[in-house]
Parts: structure tokens; sequence; C-alpha cells
């Protein structure tokens, strides 16, 4: 069970589809390293958009422990963890949560994809 809102999951699949699906958005592979750093030089010239203002402060005014589980719904459908290790993913995000989860997340190739499956996978439809 997750412990937040599918809706705003809905929203966040949405406004990342969009943000990622612009033209001038070029995302590279994540080093292995969750700690979000790479992501603030790969977002730095996108800051003006409205679409990428509008997802990461969704994300940012999510309370740290929704922000903790989205992490760990986008690792889940990802495939990092299976369903049944979901106590495991969110320990990992709690360990690795910081200020930059906005970053992180809207910096992670298919975004919108894992987060929809994860979603699924826990038995919530997505939009």
């Amino acid at each position: 069970m997750i412990d937040l809102n599918p809706d705003t999951v809905n929203f966040i699949i949405d406004k990342s589809r969009e943000f990622q699906a612009k033209d001038s958005v070029s995302i590279p592979e994540p080093p292995d390293s969750p700690t979000g750093e790479w992501a603030a030089g790969v977002l730095a010239d996108h800051v003006e958009d409205f679409t990428y203002q509008e997802l990461a402060s969704t994300i940012d005014d999510l309370e740290p422990d929704q922000q903790i589980c989205l992490v760990a719904l986008m690792w889940l459908g990802r495939g990092d963890f299976a369903l049944e290790e979901w106590e495991d993913a969110l320990a990992q995000a709690t360990d690795a949560y910081n200020a930059r989860t906005a970053e992180y997340l809207i910096a992670t190739p298919l975004l919108s994809d894992y987060l929809e499956e994860g979603l699924n996978l826990h038995g919530y439809e997505s939009d």
C-alpha cells in the first residue's frame, strides 16, 4: 500500500510526460548514485520552463514521507525492487532522501512509465 494519493501520482505522470516530450529536453542515463547532484546540472537549462516548474513544485510540496514513497514507487516500477520488497524500497529511499527529490525524479528517463508501472503493481490504475 502506498502512502500517497494515486491522483497526485497520476498528475506527476502526466506532467512528467509533458515535460520530457519536449524537443529541448535531453536526459542522459543517471549515474549509479541516487544523490541527485547530476540531476541539477541536467535540469539547469529548464528552470524557466512552466511545465518543469509545475512538476517540480508538485513534488517539492509533498511531505518528506510522500516524496520517499514516490522515489520508492519509481524504483519499484523500474524493476529495482519487487512488490514483495516494498518495505526495503521505502527504507532505501528513506536513507537516500535529500532536498533534491524533485530534480532526481524529473531527470530520470522514463519517469512517467516507471511511476505508472509502480502504481499498477500496487493495484492502482493510472489515467
